[in-house]
Parts: C-alpha cells; structure tokens; sequence
C-alpha cells in the first residue's frame, strides 16, 4: 500500500479512455484545477508513471484501456470513476483491492426512460404487429389495444434509470412498483420492496421494467420459473444487461405466449469493442418482440453531460465530500 507521504505528493487526474472532442472540455471545465492528464496523449512509457501518481482516474472500461501492469499501477489511488452506469466490465481480480470505483449514477437517465417508455407504448399498441398486418395487405381497426392508464409497471432497478422511467410512465396513469436494494423510497409510488419480493412484483406487473445492474445476484435472476408468473399480456423491457434475464427462458416464453411482448434493448451478446452482435434464438422472427441496439442513452450532447456529471464526482471526491456510487467489490466477486 502506499504510504502516506506518498499519498500527499499525488496530484492530477488521469483519463484512460480516448475522451472524444465533446467531453475534453467538459473534464478540462471542471477538473482543470487539478489537472487532468489524457493517458492516449502521452508517451507508452510515461503511462505507468501517469497512473501511479494521479489522484483519481476516469475510466470507461478498463478491461479494455489498461494492461495488467497498469491495472496494478492504480494500487495508492483515491478513486476510480466510471462513465458507464454500470461496473460489470470491471477486471476485480486485477484492481487493487484498495481502490474505490464510483459507477455514473444517473447520467444516462432521462434519455433512457425516454426509450423505455416508447418501447412500452408500442408495444401495448401493438406497433410491429400492426405495421406487419398493414403490410401484409390486412386493416383489422377494431380489435382493442393496451392502455397504461392504470396498469402496473414493475421497475426493477429504482436508481436513476429507474426513477426517471416512473416520472414518465406517472402521467399515463400508471401505478408504480418499486425494487430496489432498502425497499423504500420518497418517490410516489403505489408500493416498494426489494429481489427477495420478486415474487410478487413478477405476477403483478402489467409493463416490467429492467433496470437493475448485472451484478453476481442479478445475472440469470429472471428465468423461466419467474417469467411464468407474470401475466400472459404482460410487457417486459430490457434496458440494462442481457444476462439479468435466461436468454432461453425469454424466447421460449415470448414463443409459447404470443400476447406476451418484450422490448430488449441489451442483449446477451453484443458488439462493444469490436465483437460480433449475436443472439443464441431467433428472436426476430418473433412478431411480439421489439428490438433496439442497446442505444436507449444516445441522443445528441449525450457523452457530455455524462463526463459532466463523472467529472463533478471526482471533484467532490477531489474536495473531501462524499462521493456518489461507490461499487461494492463484494457485489461483483465470486
């Protein structure tokens, strides 16, 4: 561990991603005081000395944007702060035991209730299946559709994401149950509990929504058992991780129940970093599944205020204040 006296002579703040031109001068606004150092902009050599004598680092997926050695080399830093919401690409068994991370809460909230929330709407219209019969040549105009006016909708996940989608879905009339880690909240809600009453928000949800993130509890939570105690007409959505749900349990439900309808904007696996898109079932030849390429957080100035609010993170801790989002080590590791 370092010592104290070498804790005293850190300084600065290292970015390890490749900050693209609309989030600089953000980090530069709010940290610039401090110092920031951009890791691709400096020498191979000098990166380990960057990275053992910064007092905090940005990160995005440090899987991806440090090598072993540099993992290592953040063993005396105060904090590790995310862009991503979530903390599931973290490598713990290479990050120092000692060292905090901060996942970006909320920064990608309003944008992604927004896409849940379309996602709900179409599919309690029926959009794809009615743009499919249209093109098919078929005008069935009278056969009802869903309404959200009074239904249930079952949030997994009452973070940011999860607020944010209730703010939304209040004024359609829908009445709000929560999950989340304390099974309470100052939010208006008609009901709050925790995963151990899975259960219970699984048979009562009329519209489910998926925001939780992948930790080691939540990976396979909804598999077939649970998927079969939600109603038949029910609407489940994804906007969090694939493998929160049994990816087979999922197609073989929306197969055998084809009132049932899933909007899935995370799938299982998918593309980051120069991988393939692939799905283990044809999903797309379902008429009772809406997909979106895991983009329900990109919309214009997007990345900005992310760093924005990451970058104000780092400065409280910089300051001696409390740091919001701070990741439990023991949440993720075996």
């Amino acid at each position: 561990m370092a010592s104290s006296d070498a804790v005293a002579e850190r300084h600065g703040v290292v970015v390890t991603f490749l900050a693209p031109e609309e989030q600089r001068p953000v980090l530069d606004d709010v940290l610039g005081e401090e110092g920031v150092t951009y890791l691709a902009g400096i020498a191979e050599g000098d990166r380990l000395e960057a990275l053992r004598t910064a007092r905090a680092a940005l990160g995005w997926n440090l899987r991806r944007e440090l090598a072993p050695d540099q993992l290592r080399a953040l063993e005396g830093i105060g904090l590790v702060q995310l862009l991503s919401a979530g903390a599931d690409s973290i490598p713990f068994d290479l990050v120092p035991d000692g060292v905090r991370i901060a996942s970006n809460v909320g920064a990608y909230a309003e944008p992604m209730a927004e896409h849940t929330v379309a996602m709900a709407l179409a599919l309690a219209k029926r959009l794809p299946q009615k743009h499919a019969e249209l093109a098919r040549g078929e005008f069935h105009q009278f056969p009802p559709t869903r309404t959200l006016d009074g239904a249930v909708c079952g949030i997994l996940g009452f973070g940011g994401i999860g607020r944010a989608c209730a703010r939304l879905l209040r004024p359609f009339g829908a009445r709000i149950w929560a999950v989340n880690t304390t099974g309470r909240t100052d939010e208006d809600v008609e009901w709050c509990g925790t995963v151990s009453q899975l259960d219970d928000v699984m048979r009562a949800s009329d519209v489910l929504v998926i925001a939780l993130p992948l930790t080691k509890e939540t990976r396979g939570l909804i598999g077939p058992r649970e998927l079969s105690l939600m109603n038949a007409e029910a609407i489940l959505i994804n906007v969090a991780r694939g493998s929160i749900i049994d990816q087979r349990a999922l197609y073989e439900h929306l197969k055998a129940n084809p009132d049932f309808m899933a909007g899935i904007d995370a799938w299982w696996t998918e593309p980051w970093g120069g991988g393939r898109f692939e799905v283990d079932f044809p999903f797309f030849e379902l008429p009772n599944v809406l997909g979106s390429p895991h983009n329900s957080a990109i919309v214009p100035g997007v990345l900005a205020v992310a760093a924005r609010r990451a970058a104000e993170n780092v400065a409280r801790f910089l300051a001696g204040e409390e740091v919001r989002g701070i990741v439990r080590r023991e949440d993720y590791v075996p």
